[in-house]
């Protein structure tokens, strides 16, 4: 593709749009919860700019109340992060003309709703470029770092956020991601995409028995791919 037609950057924040409204209601949320584990706005601020992920904010909030060890705070993060190595390989092919930095830039910012963004373009053949995927993680990444930092000053307000039923806003929006991704995904046939799911789900609810929710989940994810891999291959 000429240099001249590539997304520019603009094209990368107008593409991040849809999300944006998700990105506000549960970094507000997250901001909340970090404030009623006892955080001030400063320590959430900087895990919103630091560590970069609902799941894990969540998560860190709740172990902070439980007074977890740091250990096993940073074990469980990286647990819950790493699924992000699937999405950068998923992420890899598409971007590698351009250069380390581009694509070091490109996975250091990626979350589930940019991938999620990116994949769903890739997937109806649509173009990319390196800076229209700059765009919508820088635009992600700001987001969300306002949202916390204001959720954490409304914490001040709201001493117990389950009342108002914050603590599920992470699990609403990739309800909502997922629903988006299933009917625009014109490359695969609902019912096909649909197996996949009910594979995935299938095998979190094994794995879950006999090892911890984090890896349950990388596992599941992997063989829900390679037997999306296979269906594909026979259709």
């Amino acid at each position: 593709m000429d240099e001249e037609v590539e997304l520019s950057f603009y094209d990368g924040v107008k593409a991040c749009i849809p999300t944006v409204l998700g990105y506000v209601g549960i970094g507000i949320a997250a901001g909340v919860v970090g404030k009623a584990s006892h955080l001030s706005v400063l320590e959430v601020t900087l895990l919103a700019v630091i560590v970069y992920t609902g799941a894990a904010q969540f998560i860190i909030s709740g172990l902070l109340l439980l007074q977890s060890p740091i250990s096993a705070i940073i074990f469980t993060t990286f647990l819950i992060n790493s699924r992000n190595f699937l999405m950068g390989m998923a992420e890899a092919p598409h971007f590698k003309k351009y250069s380390l930095w581009n694509n070091i830039g490109i996975g250091a910012l990626l979350t589930d709703e940019t991938f999620g963004v990116s994949m769903n373009h890739i997937g109806n053949k649509k173009p990319v470029s390196a800076k229209w995927m700059h765009g919508i993680n820088v635009t992600a990444y700001l987001t969300w770092i306002l949202a916390c930092i204001t959720g954490a000053f409304i914490g001040n307000w709201l001493p117990d956020p389950e009342k108002f039923g914050l603590d599920f806003a992470l699990s609403a929006m990739f309800i909502g991601l997922l629903y988006l991704q299933v009917i625009s995904d014109k490359s695969k046939k609902i019912a096909t995409s649909l197996f996949v799911m009910l594979m995935v789900a299938l095998f979190l609810v094994v794995f879950m028995r006999f090892t911890t929710p984090e890896i349950a989940i990388l596992i599941a994810t992997l063989l829900g791919c390679l037997i999306g891999v296979i269906v594909e291959k026979w259709q």
